[in-house]
């Protein structure tokens, strides 16, 4: 664990009057020690810098330091410095205990928010955990060339300029505009100049940047039904009433008749999440009609885009546009890593200094020495060649998961087909639930997600999605063998819960059935109705 260096002022308080100098540095530094803002282990500044900050001789500063070490406060070793002891004393401890029970707790106070501050919940992160089957939305970032970014990263900082520290302008790093332009034209079909092009941290900013821009009070957004639970929240944060579309094998369903004060649709054309329908021709042409006739946008994600593995590859929606109702925008968090956010969001012309102000208020702009890192790698052909292997990579990896399905998880699981993509989606046998199976799985090591987290609504099949990009076969085989362990008991109880039922109804039907004619009573039939 690296040590903590202090280098920066001590803020102290203000020495009062008749102390001498030494005493009160070193009663001022013991006080920040047992109140927690010096750290165990955390390095003290040296004694000539401190001594200048605080305008004392350097012996004054050396006589509070030797008191500190001599009663356990320090410790101290040469061409080390100085640093807070790792263990206080017991006695220590406990006087750290009692000031900290002295600090004055503010009054509690009514907190009036804004509209954006109700609605808005929290999104939670990537928490680095052990990798296991069957993580999903998640890369093989153990096989992401880290050498290669690393050697681009240190040419480009050791030719750094001084207009790549300054900072670029809102819409992004040209460079890097250029690059993605050309990668969106001739990978995606899209049909747009560098100039339409912004730099943004992922596709969230960008659906926060399109909401706010375009959505008025009482517009309301159409998001798919399952789908990505991050586009709502940005719409409801917006305060926008969200309404949920179903899905099926040809993506979205068009439904104009509860689109009505719709201004915003959002959808995933490329690779429905998380069900992977692509949406078909018909239904893209059908969607620009209503967003031109209805006055109404579409937000574009190109979602999982770069990974197909079956079929020629989908252009962009926004590439059959013609009236300029479409946004397209993208992100390079599962191509390379998601730690780099940086995306893209495509804009029609009349758009681009809307949006770009916008930016210019809100962030700024993306990190520019990671942008033109990025551009360095795009314009190089590396992230072609980078693209192609993990094709093959999780293309091998989804035969694996395929192939143990079908063999372990027979009558328990039925995986969909699958063209694109780093996860894919199973249907449960009848009966058994997503919430209960992904417990089960967990309990044996498994990771998989219940589809209810991805609807509004009680879905009509229930099932589970999960990853293979980020899992090797080994552990593909692993997950499938304890994942059939976990399903199993799932589906013997719901079969028997079922039989006792029918039992229970046959014996309940034959019993009346051997009643005299007049046993039947004030019952009547209802036992034969019902």
């Amino acid at each position: 664990m690296p040590k903590r260096v202090a280098t920066l002022p001590l803020l102290l308080p203000l020495r009062p009057a008749g102390v001498g100098a030494a005493r009160w540095l070193y009663g001022a530094l013991r006080e920040q020690i047992l109140g927690g803002r010096l750290r165990p282990g955390q390095r003290l500044p040296a004694t000539r810098d401190l001594a200048r900050q605080l305008d004392l001789a350097r012996g004054t500063v050396v006589s509070a330091f030797d008191q500190l070490q001599a009663e356990g406060y320090v410790v101290g070793a040469v061409g080390a410095g100085t640093r807070v002891t790792d263990v206080l004393p017991e006695e220590l401890l406990q006087a750290q205990r009692s000031t900290t029970t002295r600090t004055p707790t503010p009054p509690t106070r009514a907190v009036r928010l804004s509209a954006f501050g109700r609605q808005v919940g929290l999104m939670r992160g990537n928490e680095p955990r052990p990798l296991r089957a069957f993580r999903a939305n998640e890369p093989a970032l153990d096989l992401f060339p880290t050498q290669l970014w690393a050697q681009i990263a240190g040419r480009r900082l050791r030719r750094a300029s001084t207009r790549l520290l300054l900072g670029s302008e809102p819409a992004g790093y040209a460079p890097l505009r250029e690059a993605i332009a050309d990668y969106l034209r001739t990978s995606r079909g899209a049909v747009c100049g560098s100039e339409q092009v912004l730099v943004v941290s992922g596709v969230q900013e960008a659906l926060d940047l399109v909401a706010r821009l375009v959505l008025r009070p009482g517009d309301r957004a159409v998001v798919e039904d399952p789908g990505y639970a991050g586009a709502a929240a940005v719409f409801e944060a917006n305060g926008a009433p969200v309404v949920a579309t179903a899905v099926d094998a040809e993506g979205i369903v068009p439904t104009p008749r509860r689109w009505r004060g719709v201004r915003l649709l959002y959808v995933t054309p490329a690779h429905q999440y998380p069900l992977g329908a692509s949406l078909s021709l018909g239904r893209r042409l059908e969607l620009l009609d209503w967003a031109r006739a209805n006055d109404a946008w579409i937000f574009e994600d190109d979602y999982d885009a770069e990974y197909r593995y079956a079929g020629r590859p989908l252009a962009a929606l926004q590439g059959l546009d013609c009236h300029g109702v479409a946004l397209l925008a993208g992100s390079f968090s599962k191509v390379l890593f998601p730690a780099l956010r940086l995306g893209y969001l495509v804009v029609p012309p009349a758009l681009v200094d809307r949006f770009a102000a916008a930016k210019s208020v809100l962030t700024r702009h993306a990190p520019l020495t990671d942008q033109a890192i990025l551009a360095d790698f795009l314009v190089e052909g590396h992230l072609g060649r980078h693209l192609r292997r993990m094709r093959e990579v999780y293309a091998e990896r989804l035969s694996v998961l395929t192939e143990e399905c079908g063999r372990r998880l027979a009558g328990l699981l039925e995986l969909l087909p699958i063209e694109a993509g780093l996860q894919t989606v199973g249907w449960l046998a009848p009966g058994i639930r997503g919430a209960e199976a992904a417990r089960a799985a967990a309990a044996r090591d498994v990771e998989v997600i219940a589809l209810d987290a991805f609807s509004r609504r009680p879905l009509a099949r229930q099932g589970l999605q999960l990853g293979f990009a980020a899992v090797d076969p080994a552990e593909i085989r692993r997950g499938a063998r304890e994942l059939a362990t976990a399903l199993e008991p799932l589906r013997t109880s719901r079969c028997a819960t079922a039989e006792n039922r029918s039992v229970r109804a046959e014996a309940g039907v034959a019993g009346r059935r051997s009643r005299p004619a007049g046993a039947q009573g004030r019952r009547g039939n209802v036992g034969e109705s019902g």
